[in-house]
């Protein structure tokens, strides 16, 4: 295809860009609030990129709930390329597909990872979101679009995820760095809004997830994530967590944009580690 548009080195576009391409790109939001579990959708619903599908953190990007795993679980696979072929997304050749939301990429980067997770590394986070979006003067539409048949076929990268343990059994392995992805007075211990205990797995250290981006949610320029991300440059392994392997995705997308190897995730993160203490 002459005209076929590969994202897979861009990782970040504009809204213009967006914009100008929104005939060729499949468009998801993903929106969400973690107090507010059905905002996201209703955001959705009063204004959205225009042939934008949404899919909601709880329902489409984990699995339910149970007694370990944490809060927000990997989904089931199958189900969730079932979803993605209603998106209508290929995988020969990979379709383009740009994600936002209005969390400085909390929820995207989780789907980014994902899909990338399964093979489709065509894919792109719309820089500053929505708000980016709204700001730059361009349309938002309130039509849903129709649903498409895909041909998704997933190649999952196993070895991107790690379980507890594994976390335990390497986390004070000589070139073994694990990182926590919350704010700093949460890996402290010194507040926990959300999980039972507060705290953070021993040994880790902190490199918190809205460090890549700006206020205004705009990613940090290459270069300077290069320079965030220095203290671990010599590890042999780098595992990163959060609360529930959400905002943990952002810290990687920023490793894979500043062109270092891209970390492993733990996506049962505190909320699984603390449901063993």
């Amino acid at each position: 295809m002459s005209n076929f548009i590969n994202l897979s080195n861009t990782h970040i576009v504009s809204p213009q860009w967006l914009a100008d391409h929104l005939d060729v790109v499949i468009v998801i939001d993903c929106r969400f609030s973690l107090p507010e579990p059905e905002l996201g959708q209703q955001q959705y619903d009063s204004g959205h990129i225009p042939g934008a599908y949404y899919l909601d953190l709880n329902k489409h990007l984990s699995s339910s709930v149970q007694k370990h795993g944490g809060r927000h679980p990997l989904p089931n696979w199958q189900k969730f390329v079932d979803t993605l072929n209603l998106l209508g997304i290929q995988s020969t050749p990979q379709t383009p597909i740009v994600i936002y939301d209005a969390s400085r990429f909390a929820f995207a980067a989780r789907l980014w990872w994902m899909l990338r997770y399964l093979g489709h590394g065509n894919v792109a986070l719309l820089d500053g979101g929505i708000d980016a979006w709204i700001k730059a003067g361009l349309p938002l539409s309130r039509e849903t679009p129709p649903f498409q048949v895909g041909r998704f076929m997933p190649q999952p990268q196993a070895d991107w995820v790690v379980d507890i343990d594994y976390v335990r059994q390497h986390k004070d392995t000589p070139g073994t760095v694990v990182i926590d992805a919350r704010s700093a007075d949460r890996f402290r211990g010194e507040r926990e809004p959300i999980d039972p205990i507060a705290g953070s797995v021993p040994g880790a250290v902190n490199y918190f997830w809205k460090d890549i981006s700006t206020d205004a949610g705009l990613l940090k320029a290459p270069a300077e994530l290069a320079q965030y991300w220095r203290g671990v440059d010599d590890a042999d392994e780098v595992i990163i967590y959060c609360g529930s392997g959400v905002t943990a995705c952002v810290n990687l997308f920023s490793q894979v944009v500043a062109g270092n190897p891209m970390g492993k995730l733990y996506p049962g993160g505190w909320s699984d580690w603390c449901s063993y203490l």
